[in-house]
Formats: structure tokens, sequence, C-alpha cells
């Protein structure tokens, strides 16, 4: 628990000292936000049709945005090799480094969705709704992120090729995300799809640690 927390705190430190770098996912999450009125017009009707779908969207983009981040950096400093000849398995090292990628993009994004989602004319009903759907659905972004960014360790223009794995994983989450949030405002029951939102959870953090883990072992031998 020690290493676990020294590693949390680590890239918490990292990340704060990154200003910069750390606050350019919810900068680009709230961009892409108020570009949506200009675009599609200031209709309050079509706003809110759109609003949940719209805020999903670019929330799963600036957690892509911001996952090159989780391991490249340590890979190619060295620090990645040190960190796996310490006592920590590497799959608690992937859920502190995951712990601490979401504490500084997820809970962000979930923090500043309400008042984006006002901004779109979602009605009040939604917001809490909406709130724990983010707060269901972007640690799993984070953790099947988390094997994208080990997959591509050490490979050239891993960027792309990242996207190319993550996203299409990213579905199911994007669909039951918004209509978790859909379903409360049409005055449906939101809970069948947020239970689906927390079984995902549920096995993510099982799996993912494991196959990022077994990932970085093989980028390090």
């Amino acid at each position: 628990m020690r290493a676990f927390l020294a590693i949390l705190r680590r890239d918490m430190a990292v990340a704060l000292a990154q200003g910069a770098a750390t606050l350019l996912s919810v900068a680009f999450f709230v961009v892409t936000i108020t570009l949506f009125p200009l675009g599609v017009g200031p209709d309050p009707a079509t706003l809110a049709r759109i609003s949940s779908g719209v805020l999903w969207v670019a929330a799963l983009l600036s957690v892509l945005l911001s996952l090159d981040r989780l391991f490249q950096a340590d890979h190619e400093d060295g620090s990645l090799e040190q960190i796996g000849l310490g006592p920590l398995p590497l799959e608690l090292v992937v859920l502190a480094k995951v712990l601490a990628h979401w504490l500084s993009t997820g809970l962000p994004l979930i923090l500043a969705a309400p008042v984006l989602a006002l901004l779109l004319n979602m009605p009040v009903s939604g917001l809490p709704v909406l709130l724990l759907a983010m707060a269901l659905g972007t640690p799993i972004l984070s953790l099947i992120g988390a094997i994208g960014a080990a997959l591509t360790l050490g490979v050239r223009r891993g960027g792309v090729l990242l996207s190319l794995i993550v996203l299409p994983l990213y579905i199911p989450v994007l669909i039951f995300g918004v209509a978790a949030v859909d379903a409360s405002i049409s005055g449906l029951g939101a809970r069948p799809h947020l239970l689906i939102l927390a079984a995902m959870l549920a096995p993510s953090l099982v799996l993912a640690p494991l196959a990022a883990g077994a990932s970085i072992r093989l980028a390090l031998e």
C-alpha cells in the first residue's frame, strides 16, 4: 500500500507540475462544448436534444487526448523500468497510474460538466444522472485507455494507433452514458443504464490492469 500511494502521489505531483498539459484536456472539453451552439445554432430545443451526446463525445475525446502521458514519459526516461523492478506488481502500478490519470483528467471533466450542460440547455433534471453516469463512465475510459497506452509503448507515432485501439472499446460507454441521461430527461428510469455502466466498471478494474501490466512487461523485455 505504501508503494501504491507513493506512485499515486508521484504521478499527481507530476500532473500538477505540468499544469498546462494537465489542463489541456479540460480546455479541449470546454472549447468543444462551447463551439457546438455556434455550429448548430442557438435553438434551445435543438441544443437540449443533443446535449447529452455532445457532452459524452467531448469527454471521450478529452480523455483520449491525455492517454499518451500515462506511461510514455516514464518509459522514455527509464523510470518505468525502475518501477517494474520495485516491490509493487505492475498490475498495481497500472492501477495507481490510472487513478492518478482519472483524478487529474476525469474528475475535472465531471466537475465542469454541469455548467457546460446548462450552456447546452440540458434540463436540470438530467444533471444528477449526468454526474453519476460520468462518475461511472470516465474511470472505464481511463482503464481501457491504459491498455491502449501500454500496447503502444515504444511505437513511433503511437498516438494514432492508440486511438484506433481504444475508440471502438469506448463505444459501449458512450452509448449507455448518453442513454442514461436521455432516459432521465424523458422521465424514464435511468437505473438500468447506470447498472450496466457499473457492471462494465467492475470487470474493468480487474482486467484492465492485468492486460496493461502484461503489455508493459513485453515492452520492457
